[in-house]
């Protein structure tokens, strides 16, 4: 676990200190802790399961959601992919100290833009133990402290890994303290967490869209913003049957308890009578429910009739809802109304509706025939990911090392005043 202390804040201040020793790590060294960490994460794997088994049957009896149990739940191939998540980031490269810009001035002296930690990352999050371990490696490989709130659903398993990645650090020599948890201070250690301004330096929120709502609004430290994911799909004209039917059931049945599975198809008026029955059917066949207008009922069986609450919500379950629109314009208007600016999709064979498709659709990743499942740290070469972040500052869609770096310039003169 962490150093005893009396406060949030203390434990805080101790992440601040070993963030120094942290920064200045070589990329060697930092590589070498992430696997002494992954190593570390195996042999406990027992360990981890039998603590993420506690909070499983606490979620139970107390009513945790099944999509929520399901980002919960840790067996032991989740704790191996959770290493092998932690090795992948050890082999990227350092993001530190890269030269973003260099030029001389006219007066001979030379300026570098360089990348730098940002030194404390601070995240807030529920029932997900994979952040604890995926923000921590992405973190560290950065040369950044951790302060993590994972939540009381899953505060049994995440003592369990932070202290197992503790460990590995004080192995490793390097100062176990930035690694720290404000989970047993409850919601005050939250609090705490959102108003360490001057201490923490960014603070990334992972979960529902009121838990991230509350971090933003509340926060006096600066937020990244990642948001829920009222994900769409568009299937016009020139769709083909095999390519739509395999993408929705993918982007909604792979994994429906995650930000980026489908929650919305939008079928353009003329391919619904070819691609509405089939689709729908390889969904129920899937299990999942379909809830559609009256367009919909009347080409496909077993529809629950949609509401105007459907097109703004983000069901993380087996749950879709589909909508027959008369063109692409109406498509576009339909998700600048309800997207939350995640990631939408199209699928079509007309270079022209594509164009149009990836330059209108104001989200952090716009797809061409692809499933929305790809998007995804992991997927796109990152190792692992912080969050989605579907703002427009400094960071947007999946958030890898490089967004846990801020820059500093450097200036090398030789004796020059200004004039």
């Amino acid at each position: 676990m962490t150093t005893t202390t009396t406060t949030a804040q203390e434990r805080m201040l101790l992440a601040k200190t070993a963030s120094r020793q942290v920064g200045l790590l070589s990329d060697a060294a930092k590589a070498s802790a992430l696997r002494a960490i992954a190593s570390a994460i195996e042999a406990a794997a027992g360990e981890i399961v039998t603590a993420n088994a506690d909070d499983i049957e606490r979620g139970r009896a107390t009513g945790l959601s099944t999509a929520l149990q399901d980002r919960l739940r840790l067996d032991q191939g989740r704790v191996a992919a959770l290493a092998q998540a932690v090795r992948d980031v050890a082999d990227l490269p350092d993001p530190v100290g890269r030269v973003l810009d260099e030029r001389v001035l006219a007066n001979g002296v030379g300026l570098q833009k360089v990348s730098v930690p940002f030194g404390v990352v601070g995240s807030i999050y529920e029932a997900r133990p994979n952040v604890t371990v995926d923000i921590t490696a992405l973190a560290l490989r950065s040369g950044n402290a951790v302060v993590l709130r994972g939540g009381s659903a899953a505060e049994s398993t995440n003592r369990a890994l932070v202290a197992v990645m503790r460990g590995a650090l004080a192995h490793e020599g390097i100062d176990p303290e930035a690694v720290q948890t404000v989970d047993d201070f409850g919601r005050e250690g939250a609090r705490e967490l959102m108003h360490a301004r001057g201490i923490v330096d960014v603070l990334v929120p992972r979960g529902s869209a009121q838990l991230i709502e509350t971090v933003v609004t509340e926060s006096t430290v600066p937020v990244i913003e990642t948001g829920a994911g009222i994900v769409h799909i568009v299937l016009d004209e020139t769709a083909p049957l095999e390519w739509a039917r395999d993408i929705v059931v993918n982007a909604k049945v792979q994994r429906p308890s995650v930000c980026n599975s489908v929650e919305t198809v939008l079928v353009v008026r003329g391919a619904a009578e070819r691609l509405v029955p089939p689709v729908v059917a390889a969904l129920h066949s899937a299990g999942v429910t379909v809830h559609g207008d009256e367009q919909v009922s009347r080409l496909a069986d077993g529809i629950v009739p949609a509401t105007d609450e459907d097109w703004a919500t983000e069901h993380l379950s087996l749950d879709i809802s589909v909508r027959i629109v008369d063109d692409l314009d109406q498509a576009l208007a339909h998700i600048r109304q309800y997207s939350t600016h995640h990631t939408e999709s199209i699928i079509t064979q007309d270079g022209m509706n594509a164009d149009r498709f990836l330059a209108e659709v104001d989200s952090a990743v716009v797809m061409v025939n692809a499933s929305t499942r790809f998007t995804d740290g992991g997927e796109f070469g990152f190792g692992a990911e912080v969050g989605i972040s579907t703002q427009k500052l400094h960071a947007r869609g999946p958030m890898g090392l490089a967004e846990l770096t801020s820059t500093k310039w450097l200036a090398r003169g030789a004796g020059q005043v200004r004039a």
